[in-house]
């Protein structure tokens, strides 16, 4: 992997952070909201759970390979 790979991935990763933590808040302020719209619910939980697997592979990729 190259430096600017990895500096692309690194700024990608942190962008992934931010949207997964904006639904963060946004799911904990429609779950206590009176009248609250359960599919809205479920599909932003569904797409955090998607940013949580993306993030995940983007911090396993930016692990360097060691050899055995």
């Amino acid at each position: 992997m190259q430096v600017q790979d990895s500096a692309q991935l690194a700024r990608l990763l942190a962008e992934l952070r931010v949207e997964h933590r904006d639904l963060d808040m946004a799911i904990d302020q429609l779950a206590t909201a009176i009248g609250r719209d359960e599919l809205q619910l479920t599909r932003l939980k569904k797409r955090r759970l998607l940013l949580k697997d993306a993030i995940a592979r983007i911090e396993s990729k930016l692990i360097p390979d060691l050899d055995a």
